[in-house]
């Protein structure tokens, strides 16, 4: 009796700990206007467009902090700058697995972001 208790307890404690890593990674994947996905070294995506006035939101779905500002990599070098119109990100720190938005994006153009602490992580933001 005592074994099938353990048994019952043990697939009990599991089934809520699997539940609760689906909600929190389910949450994540939907929050904010203009989702930007962020892997361990990535952006999962080269470049997104939106309309003037809009944000995007930044969601970082690993472990890893991202820190991003205005500019780009030329492969391993970074080259920080901002483009005229564009918002001014100075070093955004997003947290393993958390979420911040950037923004507004007032003018349209052509803007680039980058993380300055994983070489090569760079996107581009259209803003029509």
């Amino acid at each position: 009796m005592k074994k099938i208790l353990g048994i019952l307890i043990f697939f009990t404690l599991l089934t809520i700990a699997v539940s609760a890593c689906t909600l929190s990674r389910s949450s994540n994947t939907t929050t904010g206007p203009n989702p930007i996905h962020m892997d361990n070294l990535t952006f999962k995506q080269a470049s997104i467009t939106i309309q003037k006035g809009q944000v995007v939101t930044l969601i970082n779905d690993a472990a890893v902090v991202h820190v991003i500002a205005n500019g780009t990599w030329n492969g391993t070098t970074p080259h920080p700058g901002i483009e005229s119109g564009a918002p001014t990100i100075n070093n955004l720190q997003v947290n393993g697995n958390d979420t911040s938005a950037i923004g507004p994006f007032n003018t349209a153009g052509t803007f680039q972001i980058y993380c300055t602490v994983h070489p090569g992580m760079k996107m581009t933001i259209i803003v029509k």
